[in-house]
């Protein structure tokens, strides 16, 4: 069982810092903990020849392949860049991720 924590989580706005894709901004899709990957939507696309299958047509398919989890940092909305994030104790005992620029929360 694995037990790794990542500084995203599925669903947040990510930034590219290293790599083919660097400086673009993505959705982050799927958490990949064995491989430390995530999968963002429509970055580092790469072409699969795919056989077909019944009733699927075969051909050249476009998909997202995953990027390292230290090559992404999460995207503030309110700073407009790519900023680290540190954990903030709510009143409730909740934990939350807030930007270190400005302090806006990114679990709304």
């Amino acid at each position: 069982m694995l037990d790794k924590k990542f500084h995203v989580k599925k669903g947040d706005t990510v930034s590219v810092i290293a790599g083919k894709d660097k400086s673009k901004i993505g959705k982050v899709i799927r958490i990949l903990p064995k491989k430390d990957g995530v999968l963002v939507e429509g970055l580092n696309m790469v072409k699969r020849h795919m056989r077909a299958r019944g009733n699927e047509p075969g051909g050249i398919v476009e998909k997202e392949n995953p990027l390292h989890v230290s090559n992404v940092m999460l995207y503030c909305d309110k700073c407009k860049k790519p900023v680290r994030s540190k954990m903030n104790v709510l009143e409730d005992g909740k934990k939350v991720r807030v930007c270190i620029k400005c302090g806006d929360s990114f679990d709304k």
